[in-house]
Formats: C-alpha cells, structure tokens, sequence
C-alpha cells in the first residue's frame, strides 16, 4: 500500500507524472512487489531500457548467488527519474544520463558517496536489414525521409543523437523528419519494422537486434560524453539493494557489460 506521504506528493504531480508513477507501481505490483513470507528480500531496480539484456543477465547471477529477487522497471532515464522523484518505491537507479540522475541528487534521494559513473556506449545509425541503401556519412542522413530517436528533447539516447546533428550541422534540416520515441529501444523497434528509414541508437542496442543492421559508428570525437551513473537511492539501506548496487561493480558484472558492448568506466 502507497504510504500517506507518498499519496501526498503524488497528488500535487502533473497528469503526467502520476500517470507514469502508477504505472511502474502498478509493474512492480505484477512482478509480485512486495511478497511476504518470501526468501531473500527484493530489490526493485529502475534501469535504462538500453540495459535491458544486461541488467537480467547480472541480475539473474546475482539472484542464484544471494537468495535475494530482483525487480526491473526499464524505460526512458528521463521518466524513470520522475517517477523516482513522485516516489517510486525504486532503490537502485540506473540511468543512461547523468544530467537525470543529477535531478534526483537534487531531490535529496541520492548521495554522493552512493553513486558511480559505470558505463559508456556509443551512437550508431542504423538502418533495416533489408535496405538497398544506407547512409554512409553524417550527411548523408538528408536523404532520409524518417529517422527514429529517442525523444530529442527528454530520452538521453535522442538527446546524444540531437547534439551530434547539431555538431554536424545537420539538425535543422533533419529535425522535421525525425519520429521521435519514448525510449531508444522504441526507437530501435520503428526501424526494424520499416516505420523509419534509419535510427540513431546504442551500439548495445543495435547489436541485440537481426533486423536491423549498422550503417555508420559515430566517431568518438564528434559524439557527446554518454554516461552510465549508477546509485544507490537515498531510501534504500537495505542489505539486498546495497549488494546488488555493489554487485553492478564487481567483476562478473563487468564482464557481461563487456561482453555485451558497453564501454567499462574505471571502477574508483
């Protein structure tokens, strides 16, 4: 049951928000948040949809190890750190911006000592597996007609893409064709079933999927800084979270973020 605080806050959100907040209520509900009387305790994970594959893969070692259950809520960082500030019952969040994680430091639910810079990814463009053409440079994507991303103006995966036409030049004329999404998989799903022409996703992404296929890496020196910051959330002190946020660090960890593409940042 909501706690009267939470219901307060709740309240006093925009349409929006509350509608975002009950629905991860309402998933945690249906993964069987929380179950009395079962073994281990359950640690309820807000994580980036990129990490998808990843976070299961981790999280599934880490339940066969500890007893302990995990819980994935995986969307947008963007909406994930709203539904955090609303009053999620999250206790580990994992976003794929550290501009959104700062948002919940903000709101007192992180502190600094229970957050780290985990990972990094990269932008590719990509088109369907099938497509007789594909863009071979930046310039290249204005003859496009739809290109899918990551809502540029809210998802991290969009906003990465969008700094990158900026810095190329190209947004302005490509902005109009853009069919913008509420996560970087969405973005990933509008290619591979022919709604846009190309996309502009992770690599991790691009590399889970077999029907779509890369056109072009963007170079590491025109794209924006991506950023994976993991945290410990400031309501969270118990032992099962903490293992598991500590979990995300250790060296079996590591190697699945590795061996699935993401960049490893150095562990402090």
């Amino acid at each position: 049951m909501l706690s009267s605080r939470t219901c307060s806050r709740l309240s006093g959100r925009p349409d929006t928000e509350r509608r975002s907040f009950l629905a991860a209520i309402t998933t945690l509900l249906a993964a069987g948040w929380p179950r009395a009387g079962a073994a281990g305790e359950e640690v309820v994970v807000f994580a980036a949809a990129s990490l998808a594959d990843a976070l299961r893969e981790i999280g599934r070692a880490f339940e066969a190890r500890t007893g302990h259950r995990v819980v994935l809520s995986l969307g947008g960082s963007n909406d994930l750190a709203r539904q955090i500030r609303a009053g999620a019952p999250a206790e580990v969040f994992v976003s794929a911006s550290a501009e959104r994680m700062d948002e919940v430091e903000r709101a007192g639910l992180v502190r600094s000592a229970d957050r780290v810079d985990l990972l990094s990814n990269r932008l590719v463009v990509v088109v369907p597996a099938g497509a007789p053409t594909a863009p071979v440079t930046a310039e290249d994507l204005v003859a496009v007609r739809r290109l899918a991303l990551g809502d540029p103006e809210a998802v991290p995966a969009g906003i990465y893409a969008r700094q990158w036409l900026e810095k190329r030049g190209l947004w302005k004329r490509l902005r109009d064709r853009v069919v913008p999404t509420l996560d970087v998989r969405s973005a990933l799903a509008a290619v591979e079933s022919g709604n846009a022409d190309a996309g502009i996703v992770y690599r991790t992404d691009a590399a889970i999927s077999r029907r779509v296929r890369v056109a072009l890496v963007v170079p590491a020196g025109e794209a924006p800084r991506i950023v994976y910051p993991a945290a410990l959330l400031a309501p969270s002190r118990g032992p099962a979270a903490r293992a598991f946020y500590e979990h995300l660090r250790s060296p079996a960890a590591r190697e699945a973020f590795e061996r699935l593409g993401f960049e490893l940042l150095p562990a402090r």
